[in-house]
C-alpha cells in the first residue's frame, strides 16, 4: 500500500516566509540539536534561547503552520519544540 505524505506544495511562494525569518540571523545549532541531546539531556537554555528568537519573529505563525503541516519532528519551529508540536497535533486529532 502506498502512503502519501501531506507535504506543502513545492512552489517558491510557499517558502517565501522563510526570507523574513528571525532565525536566519542565527546559527542553526540554536534551533536544531544532535540526536544525543534529545529529551532531558538537552539544555533548557537552548530551547529558551530559540524560543526568545522566535517570539520576535514576524513569520513565527507561518513557521509553526509549516511545522505542523509537514510535520517537523526535529528542532524549534515557530517557537515550539517537537514535544509541544506533537501535543498540538494530538489535541487537533481529537
Amino acid at each position: 500500500m502506498t502512503q502519501h505524505l501531506n507535504l506543502p506544495p513545492t512552489l517558491v511562494d510557499s517558502w517565501q516566509w522563510q526570507e523574513n525569518a528571525a532565525c536566519r540571523e542565527h546559527d542553526t545549532e540554536f534551533f536544531f540539536f544532535e540526536d544525543r541531546e534529545q529529551g532531558e539531556e538537552r539544555s533548557p537554555n537552548r530551547n529558551a534561547l530559540a524560543k526568545a528568537i522566535c517570539s520576535s519573529c514576524p513569520v513565527a505563525r507561518a513557521c509553526l503552520e509549516h511545522a505542523l503541516a509537514v510535520p517537523e519532528s526535529y528542532g524549534v519551529w515557530g517557537g515550539t519544540t517537537p514535544k509541544e508540536r506533537a501535543r498540538m497535533l494530538w489535541t487537533l486529532a481529537g
